[in-house]
């Protein structure tokens, strides 16, 4: 399976892909801005997402706007510190399938990534 994790934070990007590894997710794709994870689902192709919401050059929000304009029903996942209730809802509104607020701790990251593989039959 295929996971781009679009996240600004280069320390974050290390966390997530590292309990990815712990999981036995070895294909995974980083990208630190809102265009370059664009670019990269146009290159890669990802199974699954997991995107931050406060990225340079174009945020995670209209990242998921974007991806779900160009019809892909790719599961995405929203990663932030962004944990009102208008925001969450923001979220869901705009295409998001799970959201985890920062911090988090490895238990909670790999039950949701469980949760989305098993929601959307991700390979």
């Amino acid at each position: 399976m295929k996971i781009l994790i679009a996240e600004q934070s280069k320390t974050m990007r290390r966390i997530i892909r590292n309990i990815l590894k712990h999981m036995g997710h070895t294909d995974v794709f980083e990208a630190a801005t809102g265009e370059e994870a664009l670019k990269k689902v146009g290159e890669v192709k990802p199974d699954m997402i997991l995107t931050g919401w406060h990225m340079p050059k174009m945020d995670g929000l209209t990242f998921v706007k974007s991806i779900r304009a160009n019809n892909l029903d790719t599961p995405i996942m929203m990663v932030t510190s962004e944990a009102e209730k208008e925001s969450v809802i923001e979220a869901i509104s705009a295409g998001v399938s799970h959201y985890v607020i920062k911090p988090f701790d490895p238990e909670t990251l790999t039950s949701r990534v469980n949760e989305m593989i098993d929601r959307h039959h991700v390979a």
